[in-house]
């Protein structure tokens, strides 16, 4: 059996399919699926959790939808790009279904439950066997049930965003099983004008410290070395909860689990940083100094009309505390341009930033108008090609800085987390593998030359040289090897 390639589901135009997996041995087959997961690493985690309860349940996943007796596609609804990636890759497999290819198409997700308050997914694309939205999840195995007994009445389900943390262990990772992405909260409380999660994933709800604790146990003795930790607001965790923000404990909590040698903090709202945390992250061996904090622009006007509740001076201050405080600081952010009412100056005030503050990773998107969000209110929008052109110039602007940052690691020596074999031709083998300063699938990778290697091993590496954005090195040292 052939399978379908994993490969980035962060970015449209990809899509992220499950290698498939066996049953426990004795355990009846109820049916075959096949799985499609799209959006970001916490729409990858909701994923491997109905993965799981399908696994548990008796259905087997495939890697060809025509072998399937239905499709699972777990979509994406963020912004424009994202939604009609997955209305694409639905009316791919609808169209399947059409050929008598394969019995059904289910589809959960953002989509869904970003359309439903606009009369519905159904209503437009009415092949659809069942739709179900985000915290629907849990259900999913009785929806394939539906499918398998033949049931052809059409079902939608959806429900209340939550108000306590869903409990995500017992998932089919779908990662490497050396890393895996541990969400440690749900929705978001702030209110950004440009942003439409709140009404898809509901306010920000904390996962207790004990249910975290528990899950990285439980991915550790699993063999994941990485823990990814994601949000859509990572810096508020306990201050529904605890009335308090608590990510620093947490921190120390996760690092004391057996097992797991790296913890990477993603989504970092550019607020809560206190000094205890970055004294955590400081003092701790294995809290990496990588910190993804999305500021989106540095001119305070902007940042008022996004309703970000933080200013372009908070901003550079927070930059200078995290880069006197915290050694060998990597530093990934993202900024939107062409938001509404933003003018040549304050796009240059950004571009000014950009060199200025010397991001070692830095993403940037044009403003993407979203129906239902307060910005689509604002004055002052700017034609898409001015947008466009905006972001093309911020990247160019990035570009010799993160080629600069890369040069200035040849010769050093990095612990380098091997990731999978490298596809190319030559005598000797090559491996691709990452350092504390890149996270899987949005950033750069280190290619190893040479070595019996394996996926999942840690190796010091010896940088010899950088090729545009990506690392190039040999194994310093054979015998200091794990």
């Amino acid at each position: 059996m052939t399978l379908l390639p994993i490969i980035d589901s962060s970015s449209p135009g990809n899509a992220l399919h499950p290698e498939p997996v066996e049953l426990p041995e004795g355990m009846p087959v109820r049916g075959t699926y096949a799985f499609v997961s799209l959006g970001c690493p916490k729409n990858l985690v909701d994923s491997e959790k109905m993965l799981g309860q399908l696994a548990g349940s008796g259905y087997l996943l495939v890697d060809d939808p025509c072998e399937a007796d239905f499709i699972i596609i777990n979509t994406c609804g963020f912004i424009d790009a994202s939604r009609e990636e997955s209305r694409s890759v639905i009316q791919e497999m609808l169209d399947l279904k059409a050929a008598g290819r394969t019995g059904g198409v289910i589809v959960a997700g953002c989509l869904p439950e970003r359309l439903e308050e606009e009369g519905g997914l159904l209503r437009e694309m009415p092949d659809i066997d069942h739709v179900v939205g985000v915290f629907g999840r849990d259900e999913i195995v009785q929806v394939a049930d539906r499918m398998t007994e033949g049931v052809r009445e059409q079902r939608e389900v959806f429900r209340p965003a939550p108000v306590r943390s869903a409990d995500d262990r017992a998932r089919l990772r779908i990662t490497p099983s050396h890393y895996a992405y541990l969400k440690i909260s749900e929705g978001c409380s702030r209110t950004c004008t440009f942003c439409s999660i709140p009404r898809m994933r509901g306010k920000h709800v904390t996962k207790p410290i004990e249910m975290v604790l528990d899950e990285a146990r439980e991915l550790a003795a699993d063999g994941v070395r990485e823990l990814i930790l994601v949000a859509q607001d990572t810096t508020w965790y306990g201050l529904d909860l605890y009335g308090e923000v608590r990510l620093a404990r947490l921190l120390r909590e996760l690092d004391g689990v057996d097992g797991i040698d790296w913890i990477r903090l993603m989504y970092l709202y550019p607020a809560h940083f206190t000094d205890e945390l970055m004294a955590t992250i400081a003092d701790s061996a294995k809290i990496l100094p990588y910190l993804d904090i999305p500021l989106q622009h540095i001119s305070t006007a902007v940042l008022k009309r996004m309703q970000r509740r933080v200013t372009g001076p908070e901003t550079r201050e927070l930059i200078a505390r995290l880069r006197d405080r915290i050694e060998n600081l990597v530093l990934r952010t993202t900024f939107i341009t062409g938001f509404p009412g933003e003018t040549d100056a304050q796009f240059q005030e950004l571009c000014d930033f950009v060199a200025e503050a010397r991001f070692e990773r830095m993403g940037v998107f044009s403003y993407s108008p979203e129906p239902g969000t307060p910005a689509m209110r604002l004055d002052g929008h700017l034609p898409e090609h001015v947008r466009s052109e905006r972001r093309d110039t911020l990247m160019a602007l990035q570009q010799p800085v993160a080629f600069a940052h890369a040069e200035s690691l040849v010769g050093c020596e990095l612990d380098v987390l091997i990731d999978s074999p490298a596809d190319v031709s030559g005598d000797r083998p090559a491996w691709i593998g990452r350092s504390f300063i890149d996270a899987p699938e949005i950033d750069a990778c280190t290619f190893v030359v040479g070595g019996d290697l394996r996926p999942g091993q840690m190796v010091p590496v010896e940088i010899l040289r950088r090729q545009d954005y990506d690392l190039i090195g040999v194994v310093s040292d054979a015998d200091d090897t794990d």
